[in-house]
């Protein structure tokens, strides 16, 4: 009889298979491995990690000759960075001379390292410390002689606890159907690297939720829409989940046919649909959805995954690459986003009660010289190559945002005095995410170039609501009025001083709610790639008198389910 778990679906998709489990358990092997003298126990050490570290070059060296792999390949590299980093080779070396045994000794170093990133508050650092244990892993099995498990003509699906992203960077593509996991971590590299390969896959199935009943061999229906998992589905099940997938294939070839056709009402209003990006190798898979540019290229993450500030070199680089990627469309670039939740250890940020309500993004920078001005300095170098935009994250008043501009003058007079070329066009905006910004719009409005909404943060600090505490999520609601209020001031606030305003939150990728945001006179829709076909299939398929009628109903609503309810009857 068929049993049905659930989790949470991160890559949609429907998918059919025989479950895999992957993340080999090596204590079998440890138990049996025959230690030799602790000189020849270094040897080993050394010859694994370079024979690995060599391993995982031709990989990526394969990988980056393929535009559409780019991002796993720079995955990859990371890993192989964290092989040969000196830090780990030493720690390998202390811990050889303390167990006398090479493969414990690697596996312990590497499970100390990814403690330490464990320990951190923020999502995407705690995610590295899957990356960190696949390395000490990789190293351990290739002393220990463990070859990685063959698969046969038939597709799995791929399932564990934790799978270590080296398992899916190097199976084929064609030979993966899914992706099962028990963490829930959304940001974690096995999930990034199966988005990248429009891999249906679903996190969160810890042991509350069951992972334990799915078994090697398995045959499992994968439901990435709905986060189910049916366990020896009947023949029944698979031929219904069959016309499913038949249903799919067609809606992907009807999505690809909207790329190259522009986000449009019925009656001519135009609105522009761009891509959030967390590096520059998103802009490729964004431009492939159709998307008109970047509205938000998070920077924090060129700042994450290292031991120190990122030169302004190395920020250059990775802007430049992203804005001639977007080829003349504009690539906004937020300012670096980071502190409270999303500490960086070289920057020595205390840990604070209410990370949200802190120390953090324009506060920070502000205050350091030594992160602000280089990365002032990197964007407008990178603006000289296409059409750039900096955006100030986390403003609640003007004084802020003037002190930001004299900032901006004194990097351009840097790069002047070095002889740097620079744009001098550059536009400065605002995301508006606090009840401070969207208030006091109007006034803000006479001194920046563009808004842009950010509404994952707007709805949390106006709803006073924790959007990631699970208890009191029935109140996170982006149709709430108290924040539908919000957003149509900031709009309006823009349209009346000739700027425009664009909005890169959430809300942006709910095609009910670009209707009424289209309606309020939004210019740009910023989202995750994915989201873009729908939206723009929404948008195309209205006038642009429907939506402001809709606007007009919803306005006079008093309840955000209410709101959410009759659009979803009248807009489906």
């Amino acid at each position: 009889m068929a049993v049905k778990v659930r989790g949470k679906g991160v890559i949609s998709g429907i998918a059919i298979g025989k479950i895999m489990l992957a993340g080999q358990n090596l204590d079998g092997y440890l138990v049996n491995y025959k230690p030799g003298t602790v000189a020849e126990e270094k040897e080993k050490a050394t010859a694994a990690i370079a024979a690995v570290a060599k391993h995982l070059q031709e990989s990526i060296e394969t990988m980056q000759k393929n535009d559409e792999m780019k991002e796993q390949a720079a995955i990859l590299e990371a890993h192989r960075m964290m092989i040969q980093d000196p830090m780990m080779a030493q720690s390998i070396e202390d811990k050889i001379d303390e167990l006398k045994n090479a493969p414990r000794a690697v596996l312990k170093a590497s499970e100390e390292q990814a403690k330490m990133f464990e320990a951190m508050d923020d999502e995407y650092f705690k995610a590295r410390a899957v990356d960190l244990r696949d390395v000490g892993k990789r190293v351990a099995k290739y002393i220990l002689g463990v070859k990685e498990p063959e698969i046969g003509d038939e597709k799995v699906i791929l399932c564990g606890h934790e799978i270590e992203p080296s398992v899916i960077a190097g199976m084929p593509t064609d030979k993966i159907a899914g992706v099962l996991l028990g963490s829930g971590s959304t940001t974690a590299h096995a999930v990034i690297i199966a988005k990248a390969r429009a891999i249906p896959t679903i996190v969160g199935l810890n042991k509350e939720n069951r992972i334990d009943k799915i078994a090697d061999g398995d045959r499992v229906i994968l439901d990435g829409e709905r986060g189910e998992v049916t366990i020896n589905p009947s023949q029944e099940e698979i031929g219904s989940y069959q016309e499913k997938i038949r249903k799919q294939e067609e809606l992907a070839a009807h999505y690809a046919a909207l790329k190259d056709l522009p986000a449009v009402t019925k009656d001519g209003v135009k609105v522009k649909l761009a891509a959030n990006i967390g590096t520059h190798m998103d802009v490729d898979n964004a431009l492939n959805y159709g998307a008109d540019g970047v509205g938000l290229f998070r920077s924090e993450f060129v700042f994450m995954g290292r031991e120190e500030i990122p030169t302004e070199e190395d920020q250059f680089k990775a802007y430049k690459e992203a804005v001639e990627k977007c080829a003349g469309k504009l690539c906004v670039i937020r300012t670096m986003d980071i502190g409270g939740d999303k500490p960086l250890p070289y920057l020595n940020i205390p840990k604070e009660d209410n990370p949200f309500l802190g120390y953090r993004a324009v506060r920070i920078s502000l205050h350091r010289r030594d992160l602000f001005l280089p990365q002032l300095k990197a964007i407008l170098r990178a603006g000289v190559y296409g059409r750039v935009a900096i955006m100030i994250p986390m403003i609640i008043n003007i004084a802020e945002f003037k002190q930001v501009k004299e900032f901006i003058e004194e990097a351009k007079m840097e790069l002047a005095h070095e002889g740097k070329v620079y744009a001098n066009n550059v536009e400065v905006g605002i995301m508006v995410e606090t009840p401070a910004a969207a208030v006091m719009a109007p006034a803000f409005a006479k001194y920046v170039d563009f808004f842009s909404i950010g509404t994952n943060d707007l709805v949390q600090y106006t709803l006073a609501c924790d959007r990631g505490n699970a208890s009191i999520s029935y109140l996170y609601n982006h149709f709430n009025p108290a924040v539908l209020r919000l957003v149509q001031r900031t709009i309006t606030a823009a349209r009346e001083n000739g700027i425009w305003a664009g909005m890169c939150g959430e809300m942006a990728s709910d095609p009910n709610a670009a209707v009424l945001l289209t309606a309020m006179g939004i210019h740009e829709l910023s989202m995750s790639a994915p989201s873009i076909p729908r939206v723009k299939e929404k948008l195309r398929s209205i006038t642009s008198i429907q939506a402001k009628e809709l606007l007009a109903d919803v306005m006079k609503m008093e309840d955000g389910d209410e709101i959410k309810e009759y659009l979803n009857k009248v807009l489906g």
